[in-house]
């Protein structure tokens, strides 16, 4: 098999790649089609563990979804999770591979990625009907257009169609797509079959002289015309999804707006709850009458816990704590809430031991690419208001956390899981208003979602007005159906067909 495939670039990052390809996984899938999405390279502090231990993008994560596959390594071969001090962490096929600079990533690192690229495009296009692919920011980066592996080298592997999306929200849409396709070289330029325009507001017959002026200049078609969407339940890509949500909720639900959070969209399942307030804060003096605060995970936790010590937090919390205000650490937020970081200088600048916040009996040490991802079934186990209460989530986490005391763990794998768990995967204090945890995901487990809202509306001692909580994945798949009916009724289906080869 021989799969057709497409890809999607974009006149710029946040144009709309992701949920364009995710909307084309959903409608070639409806249509039959075996469909895998693929995006060769991605930079992003959202991830994912596959069913085989793997570490992907969430975004192709939400593409798979939408092609009705399960998620694997090939679905996004490299990514790229930046550290601060200007270096990322490269996961090549699932697993870490290095650490490097932008100028070590261009001049020596891209050559050892190129045979994982070509293998797994490879690999899905003997499997699948039809591969989408996306691109990454913009094909026309000219000063890195030697060095690209994300768009027009993915392109001319297999002579791929490509469509352009551009963002008019922004402003500037028409000087974008001009530009962006007079910058490729003739080779390129022919690989690029039409254009988008994303995200429009207004009346589409004032856009229409415009588009016939650009598509005579550049001599391609306009594909489609895309309605801005708003309120689109789905994971965020990037932290410029982190908004708050003020639903006049009876629960106020704050997150502390680490500089290198990670894996956000873990509390997106909470901002689409009517009893909930969210909102994530950067000062202390954010904070208002709090039920429950929540510290999340970070792609370096040492410098996030010099943050949040410089940023006045520490005495926030412990005022906070003392009025029995629920407090979760999640990953390397839950590694703050122990007693010390011990930190040979991996994610530090220097060998060191930093003190952490002492709430919880855990000590921390990192070792160098000691690093576990796994996804997890649980239950949980000493708990009064969560007793039993199945979990499902995965793990991504370097360090390793040692314990002081059994009795304050909380969970226990299920009779029926095969899967390992991390001995401290949860811990609480005694008085059980502390809760430390290396599960993402938790917030997306519809029963413990549901018990912990009761739990603190009764705290509160206050009664929801919401019928019920929602169900997590059939609002993913109403919201994806809801996106696909609107690009499917933007966009001319028909002449995609035909690019493609399969009319």
């Amino acid at each position: 098999m021989t799969a057709k495939t497409l890809m999607v670039q974009g006149t710029a990052s946040d144009a709309g790649k992701t949920l364009f390809v995710a909307a084309l996984c959903r409608i070639f899938s409806n249509m039959g089609y075996k469909v895998a999405p693929f995006k060769s390279q991605n930079m992003s502090l959202n991830s994912f563990v596959t069913a085989s231990g793997e570490e992907i993008a969430r975004s192709q994560v939400l593409q798979a979804i939408a092609a009705r596959t399960d998620s694997i390594k090939e679905h996004n071969p490299i990514l790229l999770k930046p550290k601060g001090n200007n270096k990322s962490q490269i996961i090549l096929m699932g697993k870490p591979f290095i650490d490097y600079s932008v100028n070590e990533y261009y001049k020596s690192i891209i050559p050892k990625l190129i045979p994982a690229i070509k293998k797994s495009l490879s690999y899905l296009m003997e499997n699948n009907d039809i591969v989408i692919i996306e691109g990454a920011g913009s094909p026309a980066e000219i000063n890195l257009s030697e060095m690209e592996i994300a768009n027009m080298f993915v392109a001319k592997l297999y002579n791929v169609p490509v469509i352009l999306i551009a963002d008019i929200d922004k402003g500037g849409v028409f000087a974008s797509i001009y530009g962006t396709i007079k910058l490729l070289n003739p080779e390129e330029q022919q690989l690029i079959k039409g254009f988008v325009i994303n995200k429009f507001r207004g009346d589409v017959e004032l856009l229409i002289p415009g588009i016939k002026k650009i598509e005579k200049l550049i001599d391609k078609k306009s594909i489609g015309i895309i309605p801005y969407i708003d309120n689109l339940k789905l994971p965020s890509e990037d932290s410029l999804g982190l908004k708050n949500t003020d639903h006049n909720g009876k629960l106020n639900i704050v997150v502390i707006k680490f500089p290198k959070i990670s894996n956000f969209t873990d509390f997106e399942p909470l901002s689409w709850e009517e009893d909930i307030n969210l909102f994530y804060v950067q000062y202390p003096w954010e904070i208002h009458d709090p039920d429950l605060i929540i510290l999340p995970g970070t792609k370096n936790t040492i410098q996030d816990l010099i943050w949040l010590k410089k940023q006045g937090f520490v005495q926030v919390l412990k005022e906070l704590h003392k009025q029995n205000v629920l407090i979760i650490g999640i990953c390397g937020g839950y590694q703050m809430l122990g007693q010390k970081i011990i930190d040979p200088a991996i994610e530090g600048d220097i060998d060191n031991v930093y003190e952490g916040l002492k709430y919880l009996p855990i000590s921390t040490q990192f070792k160098e690419y000691q690093k576990i991802t796994r996804q997890i079934e649980v239950r949980f186990s000493g708990m009064k208001e969560f007793e039993g209460e199945p979990i499902k989530g995965y793990e991504i986490h370097m360090g390793e956390v040692n314990f002081n005391s059994e009795q304050n763990l909380i969970f226990q794998p299920l009779k029926n899981s095969s899967n390992q768990i991390s001995p401290a995967l949860g811990i609480t204090n005694d008085s059980q208003n502390i809760i430390g945890t290396f599960i993402h995901g938790l917030f997306e487990n519809n029963g413990f979602r549901k018990k912990l809202i009761k739990m603190l509306l009764k705290k509160k001692k206050e009664h929801s007005h919401s019928t019920s909580s929602y169900d997590f994945n059939s609002v993913i798949e109403k919201n994806l159906d809801k996106l696909t009916k609107i690009i499917e009724s933007s966009i001319d289906l028909n002449y995609i067909l035909q690019i493609m080869g399969i009319k």
